[in-house]
């Protein structure tokens, strides 16, 4: 039975292909169009398997942008997907953090993939990638290199997450000399603080995954660490946790 998961998040859509225990992934940008980049990457997932769409029994979406998908079979919150995906990722998995594009949630399982509790920022970009992504560029750098180029600094303290403050923050901290360096690092303890104020509010977690595109930023993953005091899980499919979710619950 082959089953496809599609999440399509604000800014890059992820496909996984499912057979018994064997997927297959891709991760493209989203772009303007959720439905255009959803069709593109199962497209493109398919064309390099031999398999045509009719091969494939459910597929279900996922994901910000999984209303516009006309061709799956059933759409699933992203919760219940993350939760589910990060169970499979890491078994034993009681606390989901997932910072995408657009929000930030925290997700209180049973430890088998199934949502207890949960919850969400999605008011605001404030630490979230686009907040990331914001940031980086006002500092002349790739969301890609934050990571390395914060490693060991000093973090300065960023007192505003709104995304049109803090960039002015940035600029005002760059005009008085203070590192690149620092203000990044500070950029990803101010998201790690909020993240871990709203996982206090449902209590720590026995076993933590951290899931979405963030999760590959190790500046984020260390100082979230470090605020909740406790070792912060992330694997290299990390980003895929709602597209797995979403092709194992399509299995059902």
């Amino acid at each position: 039975m082959y089953t496809a998961g599609i999440d399509v998040g604000s800014m890059t859509t992820k496909v996984v292909l499912l057979k018994d225990n064997d997927w297959q992934s891709i991760i493209v940008p989203t772009g303007v169009s959720p439905r255009q980049a959803g069709r593109e990457a199962f497209d493109r997932l398919l064309s390099g398997t031999g398999l045509k769409r009719n091969d494939i029994d459910y597929i279900v979406g996922t994901g910000y942008g999984r209303v516009s998908l006309d061709f799956i079979d059933k759409s699933i919150t992203e919760i219940t997907c993350h939760a589910r995906g990060a169970h499979h990722l890491v078994e034993g998995t009681d606390m989901v953090i997932d910072i995408g594009g657009q929000d930030s949630k925290v997700i209180i399982t049973n430890g088998k993939g199934k949502v207890v509790e949960f919850a969400m920022n999605d008011k605001c970009a404030a630490g979230t990638g686009r907040f990331l992504q914001v940031m980086a560029t006002a500092l002349g750098a790739d969301v890609s290199e934050l990571e390395e180029l914060s490693k060991d600094a000093e973090p300065v303290d960023i007192s505003n997450m709104c995304t049109v403050f803090a960039e002015s923050e940035v600029v005002s901290l760059l005009a008085q000399g203070v590192s690149r360096e620092r203000i990044i690092a500070g950029i990803h303890r101010s998201v790690a603080r909020r993240v871990a104020a709203m996982a206090g509010r449902l209590g720590t977690g026995r076993l933590i995954t951290f899931t979405g595109g963030v999760a590959r930023n190790g500046g984020v993953v260390n100082f979230l660490a470090r605020e909740l005091k406790t070792k912060i899980i992330t694997t290299p499919e990390s980003q895929l946790a709602g597209a797995l979710g979403a092709a194992l619950l399509a299995k059902r």
